[in-house]
């Protein structure tokens, strides 16, 4: 695990662009993406409007939904942090059924 002190993150982050559901409190799912992925956390690349401290389900491929908050807010990108960090084992796999920038550029 790496810790990198000028942007205050404790873990690795994965480039990925996975297809996600998400959904706010009270509403339904809908679609959206991520662009980074680590065990506590995500980038988010959403057409909702997103405020820091807000809080979302997330639904990642092949699970369940989990609680986040957004950490910071961005145009039409956000940070978010999990509730319950992912057990490795998860992340791993849906890094490998996920699909990769170059992958996704190549379709």
């Amino acid at each position: 695990m790496s810790y990198n002190v000028s942007e205050g993150r404790s873990t690795d982050r994965h480039n990925v662009l996975i297809g996600v559901r998400l959904r706010r409190p009270g509403e339904t799912w809908f679609t959206s993406r991520i662009a980074d992925l680590s065990v506590g956390g995500f980038r988010l690349q959403s057409f909702i409007k997103l405020v820091p401290g807000m809080e979302l389900w997330i639904m990642l491929p092949g699970f369940e939904g989990r609680k986040a908050q957004v950490t910071w807010a961005k145009g039409h990108e956000a940070g978010c942090a999990f509730e319950s960090p992912l057990h490795p084992a998860i992340l791993d796999h849906i890094l490998k059924v996920g699909a990769s920038p170059r992958r996704v550029a190549a379709r």
